[in-house]
C-alpha cells in the first residue's frame, strides 16, 4: 500500500471517497494479511463478490489474543497491549508504521475538536501510566506535548496541582481538556467535588474492576452534578484500532471519514442489521488500519442512529462472542 493512497485515506470527503478507499483496503488485507485471509476462505466467502461494507466479514476482535495480525511483509515498530482483565490474555496490535498511528489519532482530535494547541490538556490515567505498551498513553502524551502548555500534563497523584492548574487556565480564559478513565473521574467528584464549568471534561471508560461498573447514562449523571458541568464528552477507541469516535454529549458517538460503524445482528455474526435504532454487535472499519486489519467484529453492543452517530451500550458476556470465534478456531 503506498504512502500516497494512505494520505488520500486522510482526505476523505464523503461516502463516494470511503468506498472507494474501503474496495482498496479490504482487496489488499485479504490478500496480504494471512490471519484475515485465512478467516474469509474458512468462512467460504469469495473475496471477488464482497462489494460493499455490508458484504465482507469483520475479523473477531478476540484474535489480536491469539494471532500476529500484520499486514503485508514488514516488521513492527511497536507493540501496544490491551490492559485485559484478570485469568484473561492482552490484545497485542503489531504496529508497523508509528508516524500513521499518530497522523490518525491526530487527524481523528482534529475533526472534532481543532489543535491540541488550542487547550491546556489534563489526564487523569493512573492505571495506564503503570502500563509501558498503552496506546491511550501514547495518543495523550504526543497531545499533551502538542498543546504546547506548561500546565498541560498527567496528574494521576496531583489531582490538587492539576485543579489549581485548571482554575489557573479558566482566569487565562483558555480552553481546558481534562480526559481520564471512569474511575479516576468518579473518585475526583467524589472526593473533591470541584467547580469544572467551561472545562472539557472527556471519559475513556474503563472501571477495569477498579469501581463497581455503572450505565455510561449514570456516570455521566453523576460526574455532570459532582463536577458542574453541562455535559460530558467520551472517546471511544481501542488497542486494536489507530483512529477514535468522539462524543460531545449524551454518549452518542461520531467517525472521523475514514472511519465507520456497522451493526451486526447478535445472533448471527455474518448478517448485518441496517435500521437504525435495533441493538446489536459493533463492527468497524478503521481504514488507518491499513497494515494490521481494518475490519473488526468487537465484543462491544450498540445501536446506530440515522444520523450516523452510535451508541455503545454494554458488551457481550464471553460465551456471547465466542459464537463468533468458532468460526475460525
Amino acid at each position: 500500500m503506498t504512502p500516497e493512497f494512505i494520505n488520500r485515506i486522510f482526505q476523505i470527503k464523503d461516502n463516494s471517497d470511503f468506498l472507494e478507499a474501503f474496495s482498496e483496503v479490504f482487496r489488499y488485507q485479504a490478500e496480504n494479511n494471512p490471519v484475515y485471509s485465512d478467516f474469509i476462505k474458512r468462512l467460504g466467502i469469495k473475496k471477488e463478490t464482497a462489494k460493499i461494507p455490508e458484504e465482507i466479514p469483520f475479523l473477531p476482535v478476540e484474535l489480536f489474543k491469539r494471532h500476529k495480525i500484520i499486514t503485508g511483509t514488514k516488521s513492527a515498530e511497536r507493540i501496544f497491549e490491551s490492559s485485559g482483565t484478570t485469568g484473561s490474555s492482552n490484545s497485542r496490535h503489531y504496529i508497523v508504521d508509528t508516524e500513521l498511528y499518530e497522523k490518525s489519532f491526530l487527524s481523528s482530535f482534529r475533526c472534532f475538536y481543532r489543535d491540541p494547541e488550542d487547550y491546556i490538556i489534563t489526564a487523569l490515567l493512573p492505571s495506564y501510566n503503570l502500563r509501558k505498551n498503552s496506546s491511550l498513553i501514547y495518543m495523550m502524551e504526543n497531545l499533551i506535548q502538542r498543546s504546547n502548555n506548561p500546565l498541560s500534563g498527567f496528574y494521576q497523584n496531583n489531582t490538587g496541582g492539576m485543579l489549581s492548574n485548571i482554575e489557573l487556565g479558566k482566569k487565562e480564559k483558555r480552553k481546558v481538556l481534562l480526559m481520564g478513565v471512569s474511575f479516576a473521574l468518579l473518585d475526583l467528584a467524589e472526593q473533591d467535588s470541584p467547580d469544572l464549568s467551561g472545562v472539557i471534561v472527556m471519559e475513556t471508560g474503563g472501571m477495569k474492576g477498579r469501581r463497581k461498573e455503572v450505565t455510561r447514562g449514570e456516570l455521566h449523571s453523576i460526574l455532570t452534578k459532582r463536577l458542574n458541568v453541562s455535559t460530558i464528552h467520551s472517546e471511544y477507541g481501542m488497542t486494536e484500532l489507530l483512529s477514535q469516535a468522539y462524543s460531545k454529549g449524551n454518549g452518542i458517538f461520531y467517525c472521523p471519514p475514514w472511519m465507520k460503524i456497522i451493526i451486526r445482528d447478535p445472533q448471527d455474526p455474518l448478517s448485518v442489521i441496517k435500521e437504525p435504532g435495533i441493538t446489536g454487535g459493533i463492527n468497524i472499519i478503521d481504514l488507518a488500519n491499513v497494515h494490521s486489519c481494518s475490519f473488526i467484529a468487537t465484543g462491544d453492543l450498540g445501536t446506530l442512529h440515522k444520523d450516523g452517530g452510535f451508541e455503545v451500550l454494554g458488551r457481550f458476556d464471553s460465551s456471547d462472542i465466542r459464537g463468533c470465534n468458532l468460526l475460525i478456531e
